[in-house]
């Protein structure tokens, strides 16, 4: 149906661009007008009510309608609704967030720096390993190593470390000095009879040829990787790999930086993600749940090392010079410090932990289907791969977007979920979720993947019938 000329969708096609989004198509297609949110709910323009099934962007945590973040960020406007942290200033709710979120962290931290994004985060981490190594006279050891498959973010430094395809393509992306390792997916990497630990162990041993290389512990200086990938699949580590890939890092002298963006505050079962995976990073990096998205804002921490390299070179420059002009805004500081105090409070953790398993085996139960090769997940995050053939795992042309139709159909059915490259499917409700509202999910979905078989089938693509 096309728009009415002066609705909100067509309005939307002649104003805005869309991230993520097929430009060309949705000229003809228009958006999803969303109204209002409560609770795990959204509603649209014309009154349809829709679970969000990925919280937003994986980050609306505590749903829609918590009236505690609204407040806080009213009191903070009203007090000081804006000031910078530029040449020394200061203010409480920027101070309070910091010393809170260092004596969450997992592993010995000394300070805090606040970003608006993930994005911003993760390239400020870059630009901390290249002035912290040349605060050490290491003006080679420069190379940051990710991974195939992660996402780090879209500005141009931590859109060089994502490794995804179309995050580089036309972009003229990656920049020099970033490069990228295997992807640790067992499922769909590991060799015929390879056990995980001795995939976990040719990982590591991936990484160490990559770092030899690129010129060794004179020239890599850091590995940043999500605790899980998300936007490249919910992959999740096999068993050792982090511990494995620890060693790598420590031996040639690399820091480890944990991009906890999707994993931290509790989606996972714990604080963290490193928490679950047994990482000990030197710079972690976090957003998105950090204030329920209800106002952006996101967070590096950097350990002793890190900070007094930072020092000695700010010295001997006379300035710090990094910075943007709403790091640690006090409203959004305010918020994020209400959203832990409501996971304090409501032992957020505990119940992530007791509601996690509806979710994980319910999803799992959809292992057997046709159209399913894995179902993979930990805590509240969950990933199924739609696959053509499930005795060889062989994929469906990428052209047939068979997982974009299982979405349309989700949504058609009241479920907001994602696919991402390769027909995978992410499935990561907000944390308030209940058991009942979980087998809505679990109901919406297969019904959805149903309708997605019954429409493969019928176009003749499907070995899986």
């Amino acid at each position: 149906m096309k728009p009415l000329v002066n609705s909100p969708s067509a309005r939307d096609i002649a104003y805005l661009v869309h991230p993520y989004t097929n430009l060309k198509t949705h000229q003809k297609d228009g958006p999803l007008v969303v109204r209002d949110g409560k609770g795990i709910w959204i509603t649209d323009d014309a009154g349809n009510n829709y679970i969000e099934g990925l919280a937003g962007l994986w980050c609306t945590s505590l749903g829609f309608s918590e009236e505690r973040l609204i407040q806080a960020a009213v009191d903070q406007m009203r007090k000081l609704p804006t000031y910078h942290h530029f040449t020394g200033k200061s203010h409480a709710p920027g101070i309070d967030l910091a010393e809170k979120l260092l004596a969450l962290a997992p592993v010995p931290m000394s300070k805090a720096f606040f970003a608006n994004s993930g994005s911003e985060a993760n390239d400020t981490a870059v630009k901390l390993v290249w002035y912290y190594n040349n605060a050490l006279d290491r003006p080679k050891k420069k190379k940051i190593i990710s991974r195939i498959k992660a996402y780090h973010g879209v500005t141009v430094a931590s859109a060089s470390l994502t490794g995804l395809p179309n995050n580089h393509r036309d972009f003229d992306l990656p920049i020099a000095n970033i490069v990228h390792t295997e992807c640790p997916h067992y499922y769909r990497f590991g060799k015929p009879g390879e056990s995980e630990e001795a995939f976990a162990t040719r990982m590591a041993e991936a990484l160490e040829q990559k770092i030899v290389a690129e010129g060794g512990a004179e020239a890599c200086a850091a590995f940043i990787a999500e605790p899980i990938m998300g936007a490249g699949g919910v992959i999740v580590p096999p068993k050792g790999y982090f511990e494995k890939m620890q060693k790598v890092v420590k031996k040639y002298d690399m820091l480890m930086i944990a991009d906890e963006v999707i994993c931290g505050f509790g989606r996972t079962g714990n604080m963290f993600g490193s928490e679950t995976f047994a990482i000990k990073p030197d710079i972690m990096v976090m957003a998105k749940a950090l204030s329920s998205a209800y106002l952006p804002i996101s967070a590096v921490l950097i350990n002793e090392a890190v900070f007094q390299g930072l020092v000695k070179e700010s010295e001997k420059i006379g300035i710090f010079a990094h910075g943007f002009t709403y790091s640690a805004h006090p409203v959004a500081a305010a918020v994020a410090i209400e959203t832990l105090k409501i996971y304090e409070e409501t032992d957020m953790l505990s119940h992530v932990r007791r509601v996690a398993p509806r979710l994980q085996n319910g999803l799992r139960k959809f292992a057997s289907h046709p159209l399913v090769g894995e179902v993979r997940g930990v805590g509240l995050i969950a990933g199924i791969e739609l696959v053509k053939d499930k005795a060889t795992k062989e994929s469906f042309d990428a052209k047939l977007a068979v997982g974009a139709y299982l979405v349309k159909r989700a949504q058609a059915n009241g479920l907001i979920i994602r696919a991402m490259a390769g027909d995978h499917i992410g499935v990561c409700p907000p944390l308030i979720i209940k058991e009942n509202e979980i087998d809505m999910i679990l109901e919406r979905f297969g019904m959805s993947l149903d309708e997605t078989h019954a429409w493969v089938r019928q176009n003749g693509h499907a070995k899986a019938a």
